[in-house]
């Protein structure tokens, strides 16, 4: 995986970004830190329809079951075609310029399986990111063997049965007193869902500080392998609800 220095997603040649926990050798797990659970995740696309549209970045953090971040990287992809789409470059903020030289998406997957690999995948609207990840990662042939898939979103909402809240990641980063400073740039986006993931994890009673199986414990809350989950279409009429 690339070693690159963390710079900002506006910079011209920002590529990738890899950085571990103090006392963490890239690439393995040293004794003494504990494996990660949960592999924290969100893409920025260049719109709703994985047919019709392309991840243009991806950021994966991997956290342990105390909520310890362990690991973080984040990637933009280039562009298949050159003059291909960016979609809503108001929202997410990532210019042409950005993606000459990022790695291919066949690159980018070839770690995010790595990172994610036999770990619980989380992601807020996580529905939107795996569908996106997963249909990349059949392109590329980089399989995404996960234990199990916690949505935060519908963490929150199942906290909120009279549904007297709004649940988008900037309302529950706030409740939860997590910092959001830059929305919709995918790395922060995944380091505040892993943030508020302990939060939600409390509020459903589900404490993994001494749990062996992790994934047996929160297996009540997976998201269900429902096909509704998977459509575009469900994904456009559930965005304006978040």
């Amino acid at each position: 995986m690339p070693g690159l220095a963390c710079q900002s997603p506006t910079s011209q040649d920002w590529v990738a970004v890899r950085t571990v926990s103090a006392g963490v050798t890239p690439g393995c797990y040293n004794a003494g830190v504990t494996d990660p659970t949960f592999a924290v995740v969100d893409v920025e696309t260049s719109g709703l329809s994985t047919r019709r549209h392309r991840i243009l970045q991806i950021g994966v953090v991997t956290v342990a079951s105390d909520g310890t971040v362990v690991d973080q990287w984040c990637s933009l992809v280039k562009l298949r075609w050159r003059f291909a789409r960016l979609g809503p470059t108001r929202i997410h903020g990532i210019r042409r310029r950005q993606l000459r030289n990022a790695p291919t998406i066949e690159d980018a997957m070839g770690n995010v399986s790595r990172l994610v690999t036999g770990r619980i995948l989380v992601g807020h609207n996580l529905a939107f990111d795996a569908e996106f990840l997963e249909r990349a990662a059949r392109q590329s042939r980089s399989p995404l063997d996960v234990s199990g898939k916690l949505c935060t979103l519908w963490l929150s909402r199942w906290l909120d049965p009279e549904r007297t809240e709004t649940h988008r990641l900037s309302d529950v980063c706030a409740r939860y007193g997590v910092a959001l400073d830059r929305p919709h740039d995918a790395l922060v986006d995944a380091l505040a869902t892993a943030q508020v993931l302990p939060h939600l994890l409390d509020g459903h009673g589900i404490d993994l500080t001494c749990s062996t199986n992790p994934a047996s414990s929160l297996r009540p809350l997976f998201m269900p392998a429902s096909p509704a989950h998977r459509r575009s279409g469900h994904l456009r009429r559930l965005m304006p609800q978040l």
